[in-house]
């Protein structure tokens, strides 16, 4: 009789924690991922030498110039793959390495096209040897058949003497040494008991990557046009054999054919800032036969005092001065929306050029009268479900408004953060 009345009062005392944890689990809310930040893309340093990425380390890929996320990323990517790239193809897939990176990176890097056996079969070099060091020594005095006596392979030997040349001829330190990307930490730790070089870069050292392995000679400038240089035009200008390759790569494959400005040139990564200002006054542009045509053509007459914005044509948003681009941004939120309520909408659009949308909405009024508003109760579904602001929420207003015919209501239902209940609002009745 105890025992039966002890197991009662112990069921009773579990029944309500299972109901509270049930809840829990049939309430929760789809995840907020507005606060998603995603890696952003890292800018490649000038002094690029041949690599092979499975030996990097952590100080090394940030050398490369990746950030901490981003390498995290890539050593994580590393595992999963069996601890070894064996393809260039498979580092790609990578997504902490955008397109672009890769396109820079790609031709230093010490690794097969692809992952086929026949390709593989010939990258032997690339595997761990085990160093022979009988003496000390210094690694400027070293040639290639040297390092490869010291057991590095044929490839690995050519670019330490290619980084060599970048600093200009010496390591210079066991600091400078260490940073050669071919070199891993576990090589170096064996290696350096025996170099002969200082440990730390004196502090007058001058850093030789304006020249890299360019003869210090006194480079005549004359007048030239960035889109007609190959990759022998620009090594005429003081750039060594990979940087004006990568300079060429950038045009074509980066700008899609062309730099449509010296600023244009001024963001490519392989030319410094100081080497941009000796090449500015001599870049000479000329423009293409469809871009002076355009350039010619006569321009329409519009008052754009009297253009409602929300009935702005495509044409009318380019005659302003905004690319196709930011006016197919701007037409095509404005559709989504199904008009734009204030001009702060606008501005906010993606893809467009801010300063000159800043202009066009302080010289255009703004008529949004003929915008569709309704209640959250007799929105039509569909309606929901396409318009930015409340597809997110569709599914849960729908099944809300069954039970709570007022807007108020399905609005605290909803949970939403105040500027998404505000944004939502701009279209309620």
């Amino acid at each position: 009789m105890k025992k039966s009345y002890y197991q009662k009062l112990a069921l009773m005392g579990l029944l309500p924690i299972a109901l509270l944890i049930f809840q829990q689990f049939t309430s929760k809310d789809k995840g907020d991922f507005s606060d998603v930040k995603f890696i952003t893309e890292a800018k490649i340093p000038l002094d690029l030498t041949e690599f092979d990425p499975n030996v990097l380390d952590e100080h090394q890929w940030q050398k490369l110039g990746f950030t901490e996320k981003q390498i995290s990323t890539i050593l994580n990517y590393k595992k999963i793959v069996g601890g070894k790239f064996t393809s260039k193809e498979q580092l790609k897939k990578c997504y902490a390495i955008s397109s672009d990176q890769f396109k820079v990176l790609e031709s230093y890097i010490l690794l097969p096209e692809n992952g086929k056996t026949s390709s593989v079969s010939s990258f032997k070099s690339f595997e761990k040897r085990q160093l022979t060091i009988s003496r000390k020594f210094n690694p400027d005095e070293l040639s290639a058949s040297d390092w490869m006596a010291m057991g590095l392979s044929e490839k690995q030997s050519q670019a330490i003497l290619k980084y060599k040349n970048y600093l200009g001829g010496s390591f210079i330190s066991k600091e400078k040494f260490k940073d050669c990307f071919i070199i891993s930490t576990e090589n170096y730790k064996k290696l350096e008991p025996y170099l002969l070089l200082p440990t730390k870069t004196p502090e007058n050292y001058k850093n030789f990557s304006k020249s890299y392995n360019v003869k210090q000679q006194k480079i005549q400038y004359h007048s030239f046009d960035p889109n007609s240089l190959d990759a022998n035009g620009w090594q005429s200008l003081g750039f060594s054999e990979k940087q004006a390759q990568s300079i060429v790569n950038y045009r074509d494959r980066i700008l899609k054919g062309s730099f449509k400005s010296p600023e244009d040139l001024q963001k490519c990564f392989m030319i410094s800032a100081e080497k941009f200002e000796e090449l500015k006054p001599y870049i000479k542009i000329i423009p293409s036969i469809a871009t002076a045509a355009k350039k010619t053509e006569p321009k329409q007459e519009t008052d754009f005092s009297k253009i409602n914005l929300n009935a702005i044509t495509f044409k009318q948003v380019v005659e302003f001065g905004l690319d196709e681009k930011s006016a197919a941004s701007i037409l095509g939120f404005r559709k989504k929306l199904g008009g734009f309520i204030n001009k702060q909408q606008i501005l906010d659009t993606y893809n467009i050029d801010k300063e000159i949308v800043g202009k066009l909405i302080s010289t255009c009024p703004l008529d949004n009268s003929g915008v569709a508003r309704y209640t959250l109760v007799t929105a039509p579904e569909e309606w929901l479900k396409e318009h930015p602001y409340f597809k997110y929420s569709a599914d849960k207003i729908i099944f809300y408004r069954t039970t709570y015919p007022d807007d108020r209501k399905i609005l605290k239902l909803l949970k939403l953060k105040p500027e998404y209940e505000e944004r939502m609002k701009l279209y309620l009745k």
